[in-house]
């Protein structure tokens, strides 16, 4: 049994999210592998050589980011890949709003290209400026809160993808749909 299911999780979402070769994965188009797979990996190394689907499942029920999910017999993280194959998301209506937080350091090049992806498939967005906010506090301990006019960015050509029941995922966002609140 798993006594670390933080750990557990973040082994996974890398494994999953950033370097699936180095566990000798292959994620499908939409980012689901074989939860078979995924346990033979872990069992390579000593610290998860006893991980069963039980404690992935738990693992994945006291989470509260809702970083993955399992369809029957597989398991893929939800958003924040960084790996070179482009996960396919679906496109999904967002709410009105959605806010961003980063750093200040960013503000000149957002002002001037929009939001962009970065390091990640996606741009990650929050339903709350609260959420936003935290998220910024990684890369700046004062971030930068943006607010998303989201139905003048999808007029401007912008797609939305649902993450998880918190983030909402975009290809990039239009200068034009960003106001920034600090």
């Amino acid at each position: 049994m798993v006594k670390d299911y933080r750990k557990l999780s973040k082994e996974i979402s890398y494994a999953l999210r950033h370097a699936p070769w180095e566990y000798e994965l292959e994620l499908d188009e939409n980012g689901w592998v074989l939860i078979s797979q995924l346990l033979n990996a872990l069992h390579q190394n000593k610290e998860w050589k006893n991980v069963e689907i039980s404690d992935v499942i738990k693992m994945i029920e006291k989470s509260d980011k809702k970083r993955h999910e399992i369809n029957n017999d597989k398991i893929r993280a939800m958003y924040g890949h960084s790996i070179p194959m482009k996960i396919i998301k679906e496109i999904a209506t967002p709410p009105k709003v959605l806010y961003h937080g980063t750093s200040y350091d960013f503000l000149e090049s957002i002002k001037t290209n929009g939001l962009l992806p970065m390091s990640r498939q996606y741009v990650h967005l929050s339903e709350d400026i609260e959420t936003a906010n935290l998220v910024g506090k990684r890369k700046d301990l004062s971030p930068t809160i943006m607010r998303i006019d989201t139905e003048k960015a999808r007029k401007n050509g912008d797609n939305f993808y649902l993450g998880n029941e918190k983030v909402w995922l975009a290809d990039k966002i239009s200068t034009t749909s960003i106001q920034i609140l600090n």
